[in-house]
This record gives C-alpha cells, sequence and structure tokens, in this order.
C-alpha cells in the first residue's frame, strides 16, 4: 500500500515531482510519496501527476487493470506502443495530444523528444516490465 500525506488547504502542489491521489473510499485529495527511479506509486483512486519527461521510463512497459489511463502531453514528443489484442499500435504524441490507455492494455511511452506529460491514472493494481539489461 503505497504511503499518502494530507494536503493542507491552500497548500501548493508541483505536480512536475509530486503525485496526487484522489481516493475512491473517502474522495480526498492527498500526495501519494514516490520512489525515485521506480514507477508511480498508486492509491485505490486516482494517481495524478506531470511529470517532465527526460529519458524513457524505468521498465519495459506498464499495464492498468483498474481502469483507463488519460495520457495528455504539455510539450515534447513521446512515442506511445499499444499491445493490443488484433496487434501492437504506436501513436506518435506531440504538444496539446492526449490519448486514452484502455484497461487491460499494456503499453509503454518512449521519449522523443523531452517534455512533460500529465498522466490520470487508475490503482490500485497495475504492473511493469523489467527492463532487459544489455
Amino acid at each position: 500500500m503505497a504511503t499518502t500525506h494530507e494536503i493542507e488547504p491552500g497548500q501548493r502542489v508541483d505536480l512536475r515531482t509530486q503525485v496526487v491521489g484522489l481516493h475512491f473510499s473517502d474522495r480526498r485529495a492527498r500526495l501519494v510519496a514516490q520512489q525515485p527511479g521506480r514507477r508511480p506509486e498508486r492509491i485505490d483512486g486516482l494517481t495524478i501527476g506531470a511529470p517532465e519527461l527526460t529519458g524513457d521510463p524505468p521498465h519495459d512497459g506498464e499495464v492498468h487493470p483498474d481502469g483507463d489511463e488519460l495520457l495528455y502531453l504539455v510539450s515534447g514528443a513521446v512515442s506511445l506502443r499499444l499491445e493490443l489484442p488484433e496487434g501492437e499500435r504506436t501513436v506518435e504524441l506531440g504538444p496539446g495530444d492526449a490519448v486514452v490507455v484502455p484497461q487491460g492494455i499494456w503499453h509503454k511511452v518512449t521519449l522523443r523528444e523531452p517534455g512533460q506529460l500529465i498522466h490520470i491514472t487508475p490503482g490500485p493494481n497495475g504492473e511493469s516490465r523489467h527492463l532487459a539489461r544489455t
């Protein structure tokens, strides 16, 4: 279970470095503690972040069994690989583009140009694949 911290009324939150969780049980927003270099920790609800993208993720793809994920690219350029039942599909995203990753679909974001990505991700469940070491 992810560690969370209360958000004080009026407290500023930097979504580039912090993740906010909206818990389903009480609908309250909390900061969700993160571990550097790992995929975001999630709660039983939605986690929201807007990290600055300076490199590829620390995994070889991930899946969210609890619901659809929304990705919105603020700046930069990425490729999103979706492993759909009918085959793989790659979507190229640029500034202002958004995409819904369907529930239960493995996907991977690959950086083409540094930028910022907003994610709204369901939880608490999810998996990621380990990167192959070269």
